[in-house]
């Protein structure tokens, strides 16, 4: 049927052409490979980059088509065992305009096209090496569309030996791209959330009152463009000091640690700790304060000093005064880089810090401003509370990653909800004025403002209730622990007559790949290989929303299904080498189709994917299984 969408018309056409002229259009598309290594290490990816050239009016379709739209989008496949995909296709800027043979919005090629494939070669191969790629396309031009064909593309490249660190290499210059967290929307989503952490920084009663005092020191020089310079070099400083604090994380734990370092239970236990302790000091327990005669020295020689020394050591100052709100929203940058690459501590630090010296930048140079500032206040504290509220929620999730990794079974998927449903009902509860913390009276009445904002934190603590009785929680359930089969579930119980139910994550599923593929061979079934972790949040998503739909159920039951822990357990570095040498990647997490029979990968795909494309890829596989079997 779909053969017949591609290509019909132009079978139409051609039978009712008196010349028969369609049915003798020569194949209008050569691929050539136009950049390619001489020499490689086994296990260092590198891109190989084939350029295609169109003749005439046709056109060639995108790689990012919905093939249900029509035409075949343009594929590739790697043919011998010796390589592996390593990383996402691109292509060049492709035309995105109405195409009248299949009626609807399709991305295409005109005249000539650009792709480029990251490729790794397998560990343990040297010499001359042939990359045999495979193209499947179509090409249509405004009346007619040719039959889909397959090319195969043949490049060589010499492979000196195996890369000091096959997984390091991966890492470096595969880049995870496709995961949630590291994925171009994972970056931007990383991004924001440093860039918020640092407006919300400023909100705090530490820093808040400092923005009318710090820029009164600009504003009182009668020469307006030497002040911008001075609130421009002060905002430099600032941005200079917590992007020092970046790149010093960058330069201890580097490249080749980051995701056992995201993994590592002693990581886990400190992050916990470090959002506890943080979360308690918003909510008034006590102050972190970094030693009085460090900021008494700073604040000493901002003043003795003159020009852009003073200037430096007030921004110095500024950044440690100001540590006992702004090390919370620091912490909480810092444990959203675990779960990406070496520059991402400097990268948040960077957004973090921009952010937080931005209004001290912009009211020195717009005093005038000042004026529209509300005034300093209760609300401030308001604020600090929630935020502490909120981090004490966040640091369940680290504790539960320790939990997951060591095996105890202590913090499970309902005692986790538990917890966060008190969490936010007591944050519903203060900003409802039912108590008071520390060195805080008992507000006499509530204003509206603060009865809006309870509601956000009450109606979070109610949405949960059904997932502490079993239910899903959408995306919630990816920073939640995996549903496991002693989990108390009122909802499985009610919904199966009274009898028990598990919910085991690893219920059907293999951890033995050899196992596994015996059993497939037998049954005539491929392999669907889950390289997963213990810590993954996108792991958590996909098992959550995607894997228990009954479509997806319905295609894994044509699979043998396996699952590989590689951040954790007595198997985990064994695991994370068997990824690399499959897949080209150690990227989390990564779903993979092999050939049982030839143990060759048929398809793969990295990270979060929605339900659609997840199920597109699955049957993918299976059609590339059956066509081969037959």
């Amino acid at each position: 049927m779909k053969l017949l969408k591609g290509f019909g018309m132009g079978i139409i056409l051609a039978m009712l052409s008196p010349f028969f002229l369609f049915a003798q259009i020569p194949d209008p598309v050569s691929f050539t490979v136009t950049e390619i290594p001489e020499e490689v290490q086994a296990g260092s990816v590198f891109d190989v980059v084939i350029e295609a050239e169109i003749e005439g009016k046709w056109h060639l379709y995108s790689i990012l088509n919905d093939p249900d739209a029509g035409p075949y989008p343009t594929t590739f496949t790697p043919i011998s065992g010796n390589f592996v995909f390593a990383g996402e296709l691109s292509e060049s800027e492709a035309d995105v305009e109405f195409d009248p043979n299949f009626e609807a919005e399709l991305g295409w090629h005109s005249k000539q096209a650009t792709f480029t494939i990251p490729v790794a070669i397998k560990t343990g191969r040297t010499g001359e090496q042939i990359i045999d790629i495979e193209v499947l396309y179509q090409v249509c031009d405004d009346r007619v569309c040719l039959t889909p064909k397959k090319k195969s593309i043949i490049a060589s490249v010499r492979v000196t030996g195996d890369a000091p660190n096959p997984v390091e290499a991966a890492i470096s210059s595969n880049t995870t791209g496709n995961r949630a967290a590291l994925g171009s929307e994972g970056f931007f989503g990383f991004i924001w959330i440093a860039v918020i952490a640092g407006f919300a920084a400023l909100l705090t009663p530490c820093v808040f009152p400092m923005i009318p005092l710090t820029v009164s020191y600009f504003s009182k020089d009668d020469d307006s463009s030497k002040g911008v310079g001075q609130a421009l070099l002060f905002g430099f400083a600032i941005v200079a000091t917590f992007t020092l604090l970046g790149v010093l994380l960058a330069a201890v734990f580097g490249v080749s640690g980051a995701q056992n370092f995201a993994a590592h239970p002693i990581v886990n236990v400190f992050i916990a700790a470090v959002l506890i302790a943080f979360a308690f000091s918003l909510l008034g327990m006590y102050e972190l304060q970094l030693p009085h005669q460090l900021t008494n020295w700073l604040n000493t020689k901002s003043n003795e000093k003159g020009g852009i020394a003073g200037i430096l050591f007030m921004a110095m100052t500024i950044a440690a005064v100001s540590f006992s709100c702004t090390a919370p929203f620091v912490g909480g940058v810092f444990a959203a880089t675990t779960g990406g690459e070496w520059f991402y501590p400097i990268i948040g630090m960077i957004g973090f810090s921009t952010a937080f010296a931005s209004p001290f930048v912009l009211f020195a140079i717009f005093p005038k401003w000042m004026n529209a500032l509300p005034k300093s206040g209760s609300w401030m504290n308001i604020v600090k509370v929630l935020l502490g509220f909120i981090e004490l929620a966040a640091a369940i999730k680290f504790i539960s990653n320790v939990d997951l990794v060591l095996g105890w079974g202590l913090v499970t998927r309902p005692f986790a909800i538990a917890l966060w449903i008190v969490i936010f009902l007591l944050a519903g509860f203060y900003m409802l004025g039912m108590f008071a913390l520390k060195h805080e009276q008992k507000p006499e009445s509530i204003a509206t403002s603060r009865m809006l904002l309870s509601i956000p934190f009450l109606l979070f603590s109610f949405y949960l209730i059904p997932g502490l009785l079993g239910a899903s929680l959408g995306i919630w359930d990816a920073f939640l622990p995996p549903r496991q089969g002693g989990d108390v579930s009122i909802v499985a119980s009610i919904g199966a007559g009274g009898s028990s139910s598990s919910t085991d994550l690893d219920d059907g599923w293999y951890d033995n790949y050899e196992e596994a593929t015996s059993v497939a061979r037998i049954n005539n079934k491929p392999v669907f290989l889950d390289f997963t972790g213990y810590t993954c949040t996108n792991c958590r998503a996909m098992e959550t929303n995607v894997f228990p739909t009954p479509e997806v159920q319905e295609l894994f039951a044509q699979m043998e299904l396996v699952r590989l822990y590689t951040d954790g357990g007595a198997d985990a570095q064994a695991n994370q080498q068997f990824q690399f040498k499959l897949t080209g990647n150690v990227a989390l997490p990564t779903y993979v189709i092999v050939d049982s029979g030839t143990g060759q990968v048929i398809d793969q795909v990295l990270g979060y994917v929605q339900q659609e494309e997840f199920e597109r890829f699955l049957q993918r596989g299976l059609d590339a299984y059956t066509s081969a079997r037959s």
